[in-house]
């Protein structure tokens, strides 16, 4: 029997801040937001001052760049894994730069149309290829199931952070700039663009140790793309995602006509109202929640979100009884934010192989087109009754918890840190003392947790006497101490 160290255990992990890679990343994603939000919510007055177009017209453009991002994810996903993240983000902010400065310049309605599409382009190229940096770097800062600074959970709730920061910022300077020429709100993009283009390549040594791929890693790219569209798994973390912002969405779309509906002209002083303390509460919720990640399980925590926002959709309902349901509404909402928005990319984070994260990662940008669908069925149902829209509202966003409640999603259980027990009963089988291979294709329904303690050299040793393994009632072996 092979003694184990007093002290062996796993490394405290590193907090995110003191990690280069980390801190350049989410540097980047701050910059990123910055530019999309000081740009993105005045295109459409934009189209509106320079063009005849109709708002359905109007609302197809902007909503184009969504559209092309979430349905092209996939593409950049795997060019991701093909060429390097590094290169892929470099590609991508170029291909911004080109967009912003040349919507700066140019005049013709057929060409500013060409170059919105074109910024779609430029996020399906950068943004797999930054989450996919992002959980790569996350792996190696810390151990990604401990809830700690330094893992997934921590880094992507730091993400999300910058998302709220950069809505809050963004827009102030992009009014601004709106206020003295409307063809001035491409320019602050350009800028923030091109700073941070000259940022990655400054550092591109530091991003390129994190593409290299495991060498024995035989899936390729178009197996990476077959596994990521059969993996179940995946599958429902992208219809998790696709439900959480098709019902995200009736925020800035759907809600501020049904405000209009009920306070008439007085609806603008509300909504932004509401803007402001959604905004400050997404960024002081994000400590609480941090807590609660560590104390709840996923699939619990996935029901928290789920009933907040059931109790925010109830709470607006009763505008019309008065407008302090409204703000406490959206208390609700925002702690449901709080909680769901980041879960997505920490469960890819948790279940997805290295050498395949982009692939997945890019895949489940397809969640994206709950942003362009739940404005048209938010609409639709508004137009027929508000007590049916709140309440599919409600009813819908259920549908997260459900998806996201499977335990092989979140690699929490303690006993499938080893060898994933058989579901047929029956004598315990013997493993070899050597465990299963750090790396490899990750089966789905395999839990995380097993792969992130293999590949750290933390499995558990077996026992090399002729003493039986220790079993289930199914007969399935059980974790054993070691000694």
């Amino acid at each position: 029997m092979r003694s184990v160290p007093a002290d062996a255990g796993p490394a405290a992990p590193r907090p995110w801040h003191a990690d280069p890679v980390l801190r350049l990343l989410v540097t980047g994603s701050l910059l990123n937001g910055l530019a999309f939000f000081a740009t993105l919510p005045f295109l459409a007055l934009y189209l509106s001052d320079i063009s005849t177009l109709s708002e359905a017209g109007i609302g197809l453009v902007v909503g184009s760049v969504a559209l092309i991002s979430a349905v092209g994810g996939a593409v950049g996903g795997l060019l991701t894994d093909r060429l390097g993240g590094t290169r892929l983000i470099q590609a991508g902010l170029l291909v911004n730069v080109v967009a912003y400065a040349a919507l700066g310049l140019a005049r013709e309605l057929t060409l500013i149309v060409a170059l919105v599409c074109l910024l779609g382009v430029g996020r399906l190229l950068t943004e797999p290829a930054m989450k996919k940096a992002l959980s790569l770097a996350a792996t190696g800062s810390g151990d990604a199931g401990s809830g700690e600074a330094g893992s997934g959970e921590a880094v992507f709730r730091i993400r999300y952070v910058t998302l709220c920061v950069a809505a809050t910022v963004g827009p102030l300077g992009g009014a601004a700039l709106y206020a003295v020429a409307n063809w001035m709100i491409f320019l602050t993009p350009a800028v923030i663009f091109t700073g941070y283009l000259a940022l990655v390549t400054a550092r591109a040594s530091l991003l390129r140790g994190l593409d290299r791929r495991p060498d024995d890693d035989s899936a390729g790219v178009g197996g990476s793309w077959r596994l990521a569209v059969r993996d179940r798994l995946l599958l429902r973390v992208v219809a998790a995602g696709l439900v959480l912002f098709l019902v995200f969405s009736q925020f800035e779309s759907i809600l501020p006509l049904y405000i209009k509906s009920v306070r008439g002209e007085s609806a603008l002083t509300y909504f932004s109202l509401l803007l402001v303390l959604n905004a400050a509460l997404a960024i002081a919720m994000q400590w609480p929640a941090t807590r609660l990640a560590r104390r709840l399980s996923q699939p619990r925590l996935a029901l928290l979100g789920a009933l907040a926002f059931v109790a925010a959709a109830l709470l607006f309902r009763g505008l019309e009884v008065h407008p302090l349901l409204l703000f406490a509404g959206v208390v609700f909402w925002t702690m449901g934010e709080a909680v769901l928005f980041p879960m997505p990319d920490t469960v890819i984070h948790t279940i997805t192989p290295d050498a395949r994260k982009g692939a997945y990662f890019g895949f489940a940008e397809l969640r994206y087109l709950g942003f362009f669908l739940g404005p048209v069925a938010g609409g639709a149902l508004l137009g027929v009754s508000a007590s049916l829209y709140f309440g599919l509202m409600a009813v819908t966003i259920l549908g997260t918890w459900l998806l996201l409640r499977d335990q092989r999603l979140h690699g929490s259980r303690p006993a499938v840190t080893g060898a994933e027990a058989p579901a047929a009963s029956g004598p315990a089988r013997r493993e070899p003392a050597e465990g299963p291979e750090p790396t490899g294709p990750r089966i789905p329904g395999r839990g995380a947790a097993c792969e992130r303690a293999t590949e750290a050299g933390t499995t558990d040793e077996r026992r090399e006497t002729n003493e039986p393994a220790e079993t289930t009632k199914t007969g399935g072996p059980v974790r054993t101490a070691e000694t």
